[in-house]
Formats: C-alpha cells, structure tokens, sequence
C-alpha cells in the first residue's frame, strides 16, 4: 500500500497512535513516520511487537518512542502523556485507534470501559499537550457508527454500542476541542479484513465476514483502512466531523 501521506508532508509533527503495536494503530504509525513525524507506538500487552516496530521505524530514519500503558488505568495514562511531555513539550496528531471488548476473560464491563470510558480519559489527558492546529481522530466501524439505525450481528452488538457512546462522549468534547483550536475527526469503516475483531467474530459466527465482503462488494484490508486514518490526520475536518470510508448504502443515517 502506498503511503497516502507526501514524504516529509509532517516534519516536525508529533503523532501518538492509541494501540499500534499490531494492526490498523501500526500500519498508521508507520505512515506518519514516513511522512516525517515523530510517533509514539502504545501497547497494552504487546511489547515485543512495539519494539519490533520501533527498530522497523528506526532502519528507515524515523524517531519512535514505545510506552506501554492500560488505557482504562488512569495513572498509566497520565505517566504515558508525562513521557510525552518529557520528551517531546506536546503533540500534533492524536489518533485514538485502541478498542476492544471481544476479549475473554475481561469482565462484563470491559468493552464500555475501554471503548467509552478510557476514550474520554485519554484525550482530557492529552488535551494539555493539544495546541493550535492539533488532530484529533476517533477510529470506528460502520456497525458501531450506525448502531442506533442499522441492526449489526448479535455477537457484535454490545461491541457496537460501547464504541458508538464513546464516539458520542468524544463528540461532546468538541466545543472545548474548538476552543483550543484542535480538530477532531471520527473515520468509520466497514469489517476490515485480517483485523482481531474481524477474527474472532467470523470464529463465532462462521462465514460471517464472507457474507458481508459479497454484501459490501469490498472489504478494506489494514493498510487500507491504516491509509484512510492518517489522511484523516491531515485533511479539511468535514462539517459533520465524520469520515465514512467504504461502502455505506446498507446502514441508515439518525
């Protein structure tokens, strides 16, 4: 996939991408450092693939920082934006890819926790560090952003709801974002192929995602979606502050 971003297009740019390890979070960190940026690469649990990606980033001449923090801890994420800080005085770019909820073992609360709860605490958190001309992007799906209208698989379902009130409680951040002069953008897309959640879904409900890629006609692959997210980073905010991305004609507008 080519990198949409132009090389040396975020020179000077400070981006922190929430859960880059793996995924659509590493693919997009991976684009703002070869436009230039400096990046922060977050873990939960997965520091071997963070430093595995920091040495990547490395060999191409890119600065990297790994921190590791639990986004629903409050404390590990304020020591994460004090390294920031430390580091760096501030940020530019704050993409907020982390979200869950399909995990075992992580308690009935969990995915309203991470995906509504820590949400919000990460950006107060950042917002100090957030100056004139900073990005703030909230990354979602079709059936979460839509959940109100458009009925998504069961097992998804108390998924879906958790990031639609998280994308809620960050839209009513908005006014204070504003008056600080920080954008804030949500991109919405379809099931992205190859990701964890797309995984384990069609794990509980086989054939799933091969239904909804004939439904669709497309499903984007990661470094799609990842390309998709870090030109959201940079381009004009729309009115409605949202970014659909792929195929929508099956989900209803509120």
């Amino acid at each position: 996939m080519t990198n949409p971003l132009a090389p040396g297009s975020l020179a000077g740019k400070r981006a922190l991408v929430t859960g880059s390890s793996r995924g659509i979070g590493a693919d997009t960190v991976g684009y703002f450092a070869e436009a230039g940026a400096k990046v922060v690469i977050n873990y939960r649990n997965k520091e071997a693939r963070a430093l595995k990606l920091q040495a990547a980033l490395a060999e191409k001449g890119a600065q990297a920082l790994v921190i590791g923090a639990d986004l629903t801890d409050e404390a590990s994420v304020a020591a994460m934006f004090d390294r920031v800080r430390q580091e760096w005085g501030g940020l530019d770019i704050l993409v907020l890819n982390a979200s869950g909820g399909m995990e075992s073992g992580m308690g009935e609360d969990y995915a309203l926790k991470l995906n509504r709860d820590a949400q919000v605490s990460v950006l107060s958190a950042a917002l100090p560090l957030l100056g004139e001309g900073a990005r703030v992007v909230f990354v979602t799906s079709h059936q979460a952003h839509f959940i109100r209208t458009t009925p998504t698989m069961p097992e998804y379902e108390p998924v879906a709801r958790s990031k639609r009130a998280g994308e809620d409680a960050l839209r009513e951040l908005i006014p204070a974002l504003e008056a600080k002069g920080v954008g804030f953008v949500v991109v919405s897309g379809d099931m992205i192929e190859g990701t964890i959640t797309a995984t384990l879904l069609n794990r509980l409900n086989p054939g799933a995602i091969d239904e909804r890629r004939k439904s669709a006609g497309k499903l984007y692959n990661v470094a799609e979606f990842a390309a998709e997210v870090a030109q959201a980073a940079v381009d004009p905010i729309p009115a409605d502050h949202t970014r659909l991305v792929g195929d929508t004609s099956e989900f209803t507008e509120e």
